[in-house]
């Protein structure tokens, strides 16, 4: 039998381990939180969760984001969950590329996924770049068929997919999505984004002072995801903004394809 002292350490041991496989599954489970959110989620004190939660990050099974104090399960942990999984995996290879890529394009970048109706941001450049009017996006969920991020994914994902897409967003029946889904403006726009390779968001159909173009994240089987780039726009033309960020935007998107499908 253990000593009273050597009990107690075990004790502590134990305890500490269900704490951490507790926030391990909680992070899976919402896919992305903050350390705050998980204290008050599973009612264990915040210092406890930062330091289970470092510990976690050396052992390599969870990944601060680069741009904001959220945290996401890593690819070492892949079995918790594949859809999540995956998109760590893009978190984690997008955070250096967006390093060195936001510094030569300097206007603000965007990593979005789809989700049930509209892309979401994961990662972002925003809080970085000296020319975003917009603070706090990740998170944020984007319109798909009046943002470039939105627009390339349709464009891009198989025909199926898309088809269950437009008939989600017609039976949310938004307003302001109405000009969007008639099929002549349809066809025009993946006709478009199929000879260019890239979307554009510039008529004020969003947020009215800026635009953007996104570019695709493609896979075997799909879209990943989508990269864009957004500007103000009386203070950059759609042509200057293409001419200097359409290349860059693909090669983030090749790198990021590669990284992902690499697992």
């Amino acid at each position: 039998m253990l000593p009273k002292a050597g009990r107690g350490g075990k004790n502590e041991s134990v305890r500490a381990l269900t704490r951490g496989l507790a926030i391990l599954r909680h992070v899976n489970a919402v896919g992305e939180a903050r350390p705050g959110e998980i204290a008050r989620a599973l009612d264990i004190p915040r210092p406890t969760v930062y330091r289970l939660l470092s510990t976690l990050e050396e052992a390599g099974y969870v990944i601060f984001s680069a741009s904001a104090n959220l945290v996401r399960v890593s690819p070492l942990a892949a079995a918790l969950g594949d859809g999540h999984a995956q998109r760590s995996e893009l978190c984690q290879a997008a955070g250096p590329l967006f390093a060195a890529y936001g510094a030569k394009l300097v206007w603000p970048l965007d990593l979005a996924v789809y989700d049930n109706a509209a892309m979401v941001i994961l990662e972002t450049t925003h809080a970085r770049s000296p020319l975003s009017i917009d603070r706090a996006m990740i998170g944020y969920r984007l319109p798909m068929l009046r943002t470039s991020a939105g627009r390339a994914y349709l464009a891009f994902c198989p025909e199926d997919e898309r088809e269950l897409i437009l008939e989600h967003l017609r039976r949310l029946g938004d307003p302001a999505d109405l000009a969007f889904l008639r099929p002549a403006w349809l066809n025009r726009m993946i006709r478009d984004a199929g000879t260019r390779g890239y979307t554009v968001r510039d008529a004020g159909e969003f947020r009215p002072q800026t635009a953007s173009i996104a570019v695709p994240i493609r896979a075997e089987n799909g879209v990943l995801g989508c990269v864009s780039m957004i500007w103000i726009r009386t203070a950059l033309t759609t042509d200057k903004a293409v001419e200097t960020s359409a290349g860059p935007l693909l090669e983030i998107a090749g790198k990021l394809s590669e990284a992902v499908q690499a697992h």
